[in-house]
């Protein structure tokens, strides 16, 4: 419930408003087992650290999927690959690029769509924190000391909603982001324009308006969990490592579109070239090289690791982290008081006149009780059960 920065973060729930956050092919017709001649003689003859590695990386992204695959989850193979990014796209918080590896797991192959919130929803008449009035005890508590409480008025449910501006607005700055997000009285995940908009029609659009806390009870109920930000960033890669984008170097532009984001001046101009200027159905564009879809644009994805801004520097010059769950607190100069959960993917919002953050390795934070109009969530299962130090 606090200020976040001006890189397309949400607005804060400490505002005079009440706010949750403003926040070739081989022809053989031999089984594959094993590995190519070409890739053992290789080793003989180099013997190197390098081939050593290579043969490691291709056993590793080799295994087998499991064959009893849950329905509408995509097996994305484990291995080690490069997190986070030393290119001048980069915000600070995605650098040094870094060695990961990471155990194989599914992952839902699209965002948690209206239709499935609502069966949760139905099952167990769950109540999501965007339909609950504000708890001023939690405001508070992410408050410089000396805040003085919201009047009871402003305690009404509701949630962040994006609303363009009419004209150019000044796009630096700390507080710049409020120009477009308006705290909303009744705006939900039923209805995410605020009271009289619906999601009629729109059973296969991502999930918003939902919490940190929503997704997780979602992930629970449904017998999943939330996935790691190195879980979320290796899926997304689709097995392209080190690329800039998802689907590769192809950089997009107003008529080279691979995903949903901004199109034309943000924010107060959307061409919507892509054919949508909110959110879109999950599988409106091309999946990525493991069949996940939405891995860019459309709505930002929760994960379960507190968020860090300086935790890759901490990583630096350390051997391959194995398995990482994200750091034991959240940690952001730019707000204090704020514990942070981190979140991935970028939305229909990202644009690059103002923020890039729809590529694989960019990162973002978020206070786990906001929700807003381009917030949403996939899940994730380990192949053998979720270990209990996922849950934190």
């Amino acid at each position: 419930m606090t200020l976040t920065s001006a890189k397309k973060t949400p607005p804060s729930a400490r505002d005079k408003k009440p706010t949750r956050e403003l926040n070739g092919a081989d022809c053989s017709s031999r089984p594959k087992r094993g590995l190519p001649n070409w890739l053992l003689l290789g080793l003989l003859a180099a013997g190197s650290f390098g081939a050593t590695f290579a043969i490691v990386t291709w056993n590793r992204r080799s295994t087998p999927a499991p064959s009893d695959g849950p329905p509408g989850m995509v097996w994305v193979p484990g291995g080690d690959f490069t997190m986070g990014t030393d290119s001048d796209l980069g915000h600070p918080d995605e650098k040094p690029a870094h060695r990961v590896r990471v155990a194989g797991f599914w992952m839902d192959e699209t965002d948690v769509t209206n239709a499935q919130f609502r069966q949760f929803v139905e099952a167990t008449g769950y109540l999501t924190t965007a339909e609950k009035p504000l708890d001023v005890e939690e405001i508070l508590r992410q408050s410089p000391p000396g805040t003085p409480p919201p009047p009871k008025e402003n305690l009404a449910p509701g949630s962040l909603v994006f609303v363009p501006t009419r004209e150019p607005v000044t796009l630096a700055g700390p507080d710049a982001h409020r120009a477009w997000w308006k705290w909303t009285p009744g705006a939900n995940w039923q209805h995410p324009e605020g009271p009289g908009s619906s999601i009629d029609g729109k059973d296969d659009h991502p999930v918003v308006h939902v919490s940190w806390f929503d997704a997780l009870a979602y992930a629970q109920w449904a017998g999943k969990r939330l996935p790691t930000e190195a879980e979320w960033e290796l899926a997304a890669r689709g097995g392209l490592d080190s690329k800039p984008y998802v689907w590769g170097d192809d950089r997009p532009t107003e008529t080279n579109i691979h995903a949903n984001i901004w199109q034309g001046d943000f924010p107060y101009r959307n061409t919507a070239a892509d054919g949508y200027e909110r959110t879109s159905p999950v599988k409106a564009f091309a999946p990525n090289g493991y069949g996940l879809y939405d891995m860019a644009g459309n709505v930002w994805q929760w994960c379960s690791d507190w968020y860090r801004i300086d935790l890759y520097r901490q990583r630096a010059g350390q051997p391959v982290t194995v398995n990482p769950t994200g750091p034991e607190k959240s940690f952001d100069p730019r707000q204090p008081y704020s514990p942070l959960r981190a979140q991935r993917g970028g939305s229909f919002l990202c644009s690059d006149s103002y923020c890039t953050r729809y590529r694989p390795s960019a990162r973002h934070g978020c206070t786990p009780d906001t929700g807003m109009s381009h917030i949403g969530f996939r899940c994730v299962m380990s192949e053998k059960g979720d270990a209990a130090r996922f849950a934190r």
